[in-house]
């Protein structure tokens, strides 16, 4: 924090105190009957007893200073007004007045000079108030232009008791029971027992319940089943205003029972506040548009109630204090009601793989907010510039040209490819804060003075490598995140996973350094650091792969518990046009991590003897890994084999050289890489024997590359490498029935015809 930065080091009182003035002097030599927070933390031995009352006096017991009492005494060295409130504080805990002290000179002029300290107490409150809305002080002319806008509607906030919204005629059910969710959630205090068991991230879940609206799939959850009790009723946890709008935005589409509709159900299971892991999203470039849409709907909704309570708890809180500017600072501490704010300002952050994208999220954001709270959107033509493209339409199917025909460009690509990367921005490197007042939205706000952050992994973990390497950087604005939602995972696995994993890890740090926040105001859950054990996290994918369930069993640790989603699939097979034997062949492997090394094993003893001296050739092998591509790109030159390769970082010229020869025949071996595929989608000619080193984990991509196969050539073969380990993608292609058979038969060789 700099060092002319204004905050208040004091905890607020409880709200009675305000219903009657007191006399100020009486209560300065009264200790507060509520506990501070460190006094919690306190075995009730060790707490001493008020002056008042007529006991002896427990001894002093020296107490190891906490993360609190540490940052107040760090913001202190930098700052004498708060290096004053920190004593004053520490006085209280000890049971002392605020005017009673030690016989030093100091102090006592201290005590003689106590009336005009109040005056400057309550100036530095009332800086503190303007310029932290949201608890964050503006730095740049731009924010501080943000500041005034905001402190000028800051007066006519709206809370859910005042609003008096009605749907079809009827009035919304009163909205303190949809406050619950978000109130109650991050005012859970943590047991010892679960501070110390939430990061083995051991969790068993204990019930099942069908998912609606989805043939074969059943939600699975930890702690009780929650989906009986959600609230059922309008607006269902969320504000009225966003709900109505919401509404009628559902209806103007055309539909119909918002009460049964996905969107509503989904939104649901994220106001639980619980993480979530749904692995069956059909997307919207795979023909899911408006399955798509709804679980889109749903988590904005969501993150869009969750920013709007929290602006209005902390309004509600400044505007309290702003009433009671008379109230000496003393009057006003120690209340857990004005702790409402973390280190930073964002509270929501959404992981994206591609910027048209988020162009497609960032516009539903938009629509999704009411339109008085919309009146402006700043810098809406730069985010259409740099994010979306000449064609934009919300359903391909639809793009039409003057003359009625289809305006779609013919391409040999499939229809999936064409829908997300044909004519589409699909640049992975991007940021983009998002900052909601009342009557406007800015975008490419300040990261510290934005709500909400939409990025890709490899943007934020360039900007983490940017912090490591120059101290004066930093990414602090992670440090508050509630909520975290990463949507299209199964893209993001097509990019880098580690740069995921990375990112998630640096969220909910505490920060580097102090950026304006007013330290009386923040959460004690942050302060404690167990800001991880509140985040929610909502992991969206099409599919499920190990590296989602790590991700999700270990680096998503809500206190609340998990709820995730488990299918039964009856698989691709008969996707296969051709007339192709197609092999399994089973290895054994120990572990996951000893799988790579038993897989190539298997593969130079029982696999390539029997394609070394093959005179045929046209033997492509499709390898999902890059990893296991390097090491067998490897294993080939060792072993002088006759070979080409289309990998992740081939050059257009390296592919159609390697097309060519294979086709040719003077490169008897390829090596395709899954990640090649998905991201170019070249159909390979030439193909007699196929070998997949590992099953594809879009399963649409195994009926594609088995069709490929020379339909000239005969006796079409296909050979396909598993262990146990590889359930989760061999259910997707055989089905669950078969795959289970597969891993568990005494067997290890299987034919499909």
């Amino acid at each position: 924090m700099a060092p002319n930065s204004r905050v208040v080091s004091k905890r607020h009182r409880p709200h009675e105190k305000f219903d009657k003035k007191k006399d100020t002097k009486k209560a300065k030599l009264v200790v507060s009957n509520h506990p501070t927070e460190e006094e919690e933390d306190l075995d009730s031995s060790e707490v001493e007893e008020e002056e008042p009352v007529e006991e002896e006096p427990e001894p002093t017991v020296y107490r190891k200073p906490t993360t609190y009492d540490n940052l107040l005494a760090s913001l202190g060295s930098s700052n004498k007004a708060v290096d004053d409130m920190n004593k004053r504080r520490q006085r209280e805990e000890e049971g002392k007045s605020d005017t009673e002290g030690d016989d030093e000179d100091e102090d006592e002029e201290e005590d003689d000079d106590s009336g005009s300290e109040e005056e400057d107490d309550d100036d530095e409150i009332e800086g503190a108030d303007e310029e932290s809305l949201g608890g964050l002080t503006e730095n740049t002319e731009e924010e501080k232009n943000d500041n005034r806008s905001e402190e000028e509607e800051s007066d006519d906030y709206e809370t859910d008791e005042e609003l008096e919204l009605t749907t079809n005629g009827k009035p919304l059910v009163d909205a303190s029971s949809s406050a619950s969710a978000f109130s109650e959630h991050l005012s859970h205090t943590l047991s010892s027992e679960e501070v110390k068991t939430l990061p083995e991230g051991k969790w068993k879940f204990k019930w099942e319940a069908p998912a609606v609206d989805m043939p074969n799939c059943k939600w699975k959850g930890t702690r009780q089943n929650f989906l009986d009790a959600v609230q059922s009723d309008a607006p269902y946890g969320l504000k009225p205003k966003l709900f109505k709008h919401w509404l009628q935005l559902y209806e103007k589409s055309g539909g119909k029972d918002f009460d049964s509709s996905k969107r509503r159900r989904f939104f649901s299971i994220c106001n639980s506040y619980l993480d979530i892991l749904h692995s069956n999203k059909r997307p919207f470039y795979n023909k899911g548009r408006e399955e798509d849409s709804s679980v889109m709907d749903a988590y904005l909704m969501h993150s869009l109630n969750h920013i709007f309570r929290t602006r209005d708890l902390v309004k509600k809180n400044e505007s309290k204090i702003a009433k009671h500017r008379e109230t000496s600072e003393q009057e006003i501490l120690s209340d857990d009601g004005f702790l409402d704010q973390g280190f930073t300002r964002p509270k929501v952050l959404i992981i994206l793989p591609m910027r048209s994208i988020a162009f497609r999220v960032v516009k539903r954001l938009i629509q999704l907010t009411p339109e008085a709270q919309r009146v402006n959107v700043e810098h809406l033509d730069r985010f259409n510039a740099e994010f979306g493209c000449e064609d934009e339409s919300d359903d391909d199917d639809e793009k039409t040209s003057k003359n009625g025909k289809s305006a779609t460009h013919k391409s040999s690509k499939p229809s999936d490819w064409q829908s997300l990367f044909g004519e589409k921005n699909s640049d992975d490197e991007f940021m983009l804060g998002i900052k909601h007042t009342r009557k406007s939205i800015r975008l490419y706000g300040d990261f510290y003075s934005s709500d909400m952050i939409i990025a890709s992994p490899l943007k934020l973990h360039m900007a983490i490598g940017q912090a490591e390497e120059n101290k004066e950087k930093d990414v602090d604005f992670l440090s508050s995140i509630e909520v975290l939602v990463i949507d299209h995972a199964d893209i993001i696995s097509m990019q880098n996973w580690s740069f995921l994993t990375t990112v998630i890890d640096h969220i909910n740090r505490l920060p580097s350094k102090q950026h304006g926040t007013n330290v009386m105001r923040i959460r004690p859950l942050y302060l404690e650091g167990q800001a991880r054990f509140y985040r929610q996290s909502i992991i969206l994918s099409s599919y499920l792969t190990p590296e989602m369930n790590a991700v999700f069993n270990r680096q998503c640790l809500n206190y609340k518990g998990k709820v995730k989603l488990a299918c039964e699939y009856k698989g691709v097979l008969e996707k296969v046009l051709l007339p192709v034997r197609q092999i399994y062949e089973r290895f054994d492997a120990d572990s996951m991590t000893q799988a790579d090394d038993a897989r190539l094993e298997y593969f130079t003893k029982k696999i390539f003897p029997k394609i070394k001296d093959s005179v045929q050739g046209g033997v492509m092998i499709f390898i999902p890994s890059y990893f296991d591509f390097v090491r067998l790109r490897n294993y080939l030159k060792s072993q002088n084999a006759s070979f080409c390769l289309l990998g992740d970082y081939t050059k257009n010229a390296d592919i159609s050289r390697a097309r060519e020869w294979f086709f040719a025949g003077s490169r008897k071996i390829m090596l395709y890489t899954e990640r090649a595929y998905f991201y170019r989608r070249y159909k390979i000619r030439g193909i007699k024997n196929l070998i997949f080193y590992s099953l594809p984990e879009r399963k649409e991509f195994y009926p594609q590359i088995m069709n490929m196969l020379d339909e000239g050539s005969y006796d079409l073969m296909s050979t396909a490498l598993f262990s146990r380990f590889d359930l989760l993608k061999m259910e997707r292609i055989v089905g669950t029935a078969h795959a289970k058979r597969l891993i568990s038969s005494d067997k290890s060789i299987f034919a499909f015809c």
